[in-house]
Parts: C-alpha cells; structure tokens; sequence
C-alpha cells in the first residue's frame, strides 16, 4: 500500500477520532445529556441558550445537563428523528416537520402542540429579502422576485422550512393584495424559475449567497439577518415586503426517547426555559422575535411592525397546506413541472 495512502488515512483517522472526542466532551461530564434535533439556522441561538439553561437548572437542581445539538434542513431533520435519532426535543420553524413525528414515527401524541403556551411556539420571525448592498436591483417586494434578469436564492421547499415558508409568503402575499389563486400560483411560478440552484437547507443558501456571491437576493429569515453580516460583513441590505408571513417556531419533546431515556423531566424544563424572561431576551438578541410582551418591547427598535399573515388565516393550517402544495404531485411540483417544460 504506498505510503502516501497509509499516511492520509491514518490523518483520517485521527480527524475521526477528533470529532467523535469533542461530540462527546461536553456529555462526558454530565449527569444528564439532551439531544435537541433543530433546523439550520439556529445554531449560534442554542449556543447560548444551552449553557443559560445547564447553569439554571444547576442552580436548581444541582444536577450537571448538557445539550448536543443536530441541525440541517428542517424536513430532512424531522425525517431523521422519524427514522431513529434519538432526539430528546425537537425544535423546529414549523409545526408541519413536528406533526410527522406523530404521524409518521409515533413518537408524540397528535396534540403535541396544546402541551405549551403559544401552540408551544417560544418565538416567532418572519420572512424579509436580502440584497447586495444598495439594492442594485431595486427589489422591493415579492413581485419583483419573479422579474426577469432576477436570480434569487431559496432553499429547497421539500426539505426546508425555511424554502416553504418563502413560497407561502409570495404566494400569501398576492392574495392579501387582492390577487385570484391563478394569479398568485403564476407569481411563485416565476420566483422559482428564477433560482440558479435549491439548497437543502437555510443555511446552506446563505453561504450559496453570500459566500458564493451566487443571485441578486436571499429570501431568509429576520432573525438570520444579524448573523449574516457578522460573518460575511455588512454588504446587505434588508427589505421589507410589503405583507410578509409570520414564522413561528414550535417546539415538543419527543415523548418516546425521553421515556426510554429518563430525561422527560430535564427535556421538559429544557423547553419551559424558552419562555423565561432570561431566554426571551436572548432570543430577541439573535434576532428572534419574542413572546414575551416586556422583552418584545424594550426591543421594539429591533423589530419592526409589519403586515403579516400567517399559515392558518391564509393556507387553513399547515396539514392541509403541505398536502395541497408540498406534497408529492403538488402544486409546488406542478409549478416545478411547469418550468422545466419552457
């Protein structure tokens, strides 16, 4: 075996050895590890969140919890805990990838979301546009997405909630501005003709965008906004659409793994600290809108008055949106269908 191939793989091997070391540090020590299964753009929120709550729950507890965390598009993440990752909560941006842990897995009861305040949603955001900075495109709203000349960076909608809600924003939006369904279906037609590629998930059309330097605009998240700038620097502008969709961010424990486990206890006082005061504020410093009337106040500034709708005035609910327009032979690959016959 030539030398070169023993050394490379015994450099893979160290690397392996590496990570599987530092995946397991934080649980080494720890009387109680939680895994919380989340989607993609979430990560630097649950970086402070987790050790807020561990220090909390030290205090009142004296018992040591540490928390891993497993992010991707929310979708394929949901499918993931369905198929056996041993998810102690999951937190995702909608209550469709919650609803097939039900479903499909058997591992909640069907009204998951009646077991914490707000349809157990701690925190909320909604979808904006970001653009080069200056906006040389001049975009202003969803409309101006489906111009010609316009490349715009969505996630996949099959496997990112972050890509459904994009669609359902554009397509929601044409509605509330007095538009027919054909009219609004011909709208999302010509957005996603023009997206140059679908990621898998929101974070990954990030770096698409801003890393990459691939389209005009990124449809994202608020909350990701922040995050972006501080690792790609301020080369964006945010806009604002006209009506835009609220995005809330439920969240459940997995009934299942937490009483095969015996963390029921830590994973339910794990979610319930996300409507803290301690926590709100934290989310609103990630960009999250909160809860909380008194965090959201002292950060107005931060979050501006919008005119939003959500899945349930305009779509009847997120079950009968999925079926309707995500599901196999849907509306959305109808509309896929469509273009690539052009």
């Amino acid at each position: 075996m030539p030398a070169a191939f023993i050394k490379q793989a015994s450099a893979l091997r160290r690397a392996l050895a590496a990570t599987v070391l530092a995946l397991g540090a934080g649980a080494a020590w720890a009387d109680v590890t939680l895994l919380n299964v989340s989607y993609d753009v979430t990560r630097e929120f649950y970086k402070e969140i987790n050790p807020a709550f561990a220090k909390r729950w030290k205090a009142q507890t004296g018992e040591t919890v540490a928390i891993q965390q497993s992010h991707g598009g929310s979708s394929k993440q949901a499918r993931a805990v369905v198929d056996g990752l041993a998810a102690d909560v999951v937190t995702m941006n909608q209550a469709n990838d919650i609803d097939i842990l039900a479903e499909r897995g058997k591992l909640i009861p069907a009204d998951w979301a009646k077991r914490l305040p707000d349809n157990s949603a701690p925190t909320t955001s909604v979808s904006v546009i970001l653009v080069r900075k200056g906006n040389p495109k001049n975009i202003r709203d969803w409309t101006d997405l489906g111009r010609a000349g316009i490349s715009v960076v969505i996630p996949n909608p099959k496997t990112s909630g972050n890509g459904r809600y994009t669609y359902l924003a554009a397509w929601g939006s044409a509605v509330k501005n007095g538009a027919t369904p054909d009219v609004a279906r011909a709208l999302v037609q010509r957005i996603f003709a023009n997206v140059p590629v679908f990621d898998g998930g929101g974070r990954a059309a990030t770096t698409t965008f801003a890393q990459r330097n691939i389209g005009d605009a990124l449809v994202t998240f608020e909350s990701e906004v922040g995050l972006i700038r501080q690792e790609f620097g301020d080369h964006f502008d945010v806009v604002y659409p006209h009506n835009s969709i609220l995005a809330e961010n439920p969240v459940t424990v997995v009934d299942k793994v937490v009483d095969k486990k015996g963390t029921r206890k830590q994973a339910e006082a794990y979610l319930k600290y996300l409507w803290t005061d301690e926590a709100q504020a934290i989310a609103a410093k990630h960009g999250m809108r909160p809860r909380s009337a008194k965090v959201l106040a002292a950060n107005a500034a931060r979050f501006p008055k919008l005119n939003l709708f959500t899945v349930d005035q305009l779509f009847g609910g997120w079950t009968k949106a999925q079926k309707e327009h995500f599901d196999d032979g849907g509306i959305y690959d109808q509309i896929l269908a469509a273009g690539r016959r052009r």
